[in-house]
């Protein structure tokens, strides 16, 4: 498929009502409003295509930027493109998600993570965190420094109430993921947990809430679910 004929099926494919949804979720115009099950369509027609994929998100529209990091090829992912694509794009809601699952899986995650972490813009470092947190999930405990993991839970513990809304949010998150994800470092992260108690953060005109990481580990630790890591982050 051409990104002529993407755009005009995802033109089709738009809804006001969802496009609303993905606003007050915190994507900004260009937006078309479509489903992510719309999505998935072109993913499975498409599968993946790296320079599809870097053109679709240089259009700078919502929906399309969503759908470059299902189909993009993680593998050929450059430190450059993924510099390039948290920069390019659309808002914290692509960046804090699509971009962090791009480069989880690919080979770059930690390094740049690391680096995004420690940026003054709150959009930059709300994507590392989370990108940290998509490496836990994913990435067996034998391919993580778990001291590091645990020097990060340690600066969460002492900075997470200074940080910015968004960060506070992908910060408490990172912290849920290594409870969950690392069964070595689930009473570590508990205790960083419990002392950094209620995390605050504009949700914006949503629903949504900023999940309590003791009550949320504890939830997962009941299924049996610990340490049980994910295929993909990509959803």
């Amino acid at each position: 498929m051409t990104i002529p004929e993407i755009l005009e099926q995802l033109n089709e494919w738009g809804e006001a009502s969802y496009k609303r949804i993905l606003m007050n979720h915190g994507a900004v115009e260009p937006v078309l409003g479509v489903k992510i099950s719309e999505l998935k369509k072109i993913q499975k027609q498409v599968k993946q295509d790296y320079q599809l994929a870097l053109e679709l998100f240089e259009t700078g529209i919502y929906d399309a930027q969503y759908l470059a990091g299902l189909i993009a090829d993680d593998a050929r992912m450059t430190k450059k493109d993924l510099n390039h694509w948290l920069a390019k794009s659309n808002s914290p809601a692509i960046s804090s998600s699509v971009v962090s699952w791009v480069a989880a899986e690919s080979p770059h995650g930690m390094e740049l993570a690391l680096k995004w972490i420690t940026s003054k813009k709150e959009m930059n470092a709300q994507a590392g965190w989370t990108t940290l947190s998509c490496l836990v999930a994913l990435k067996k405990d034998d391919e993580l420094d778990l001291e590091k993991i645990k020097a990060l839970l340690q600066q969460v513990e002492q900075t997470i109430h200074q940080q910015h809304g968004l960060v506070r949010y992908s910060m408490n998150t990172f912290v849920i993921s290594v409870g969950c994800y690392i069964s070595s470092l689930t009473a570590d992260a508990m205790k960083t947990a419990k002392k950094i108690g209620t995390v605050t953060a504009d949700m914006g005109n949503t629903a949504c809430k900023v999940p309590e990481a003791v009550e949320y580990i504890e939830k997962v630790k009941k299924r049996g679910a610990i340490g049980k890591k994910r295929k993909t982050v990509k959803c």
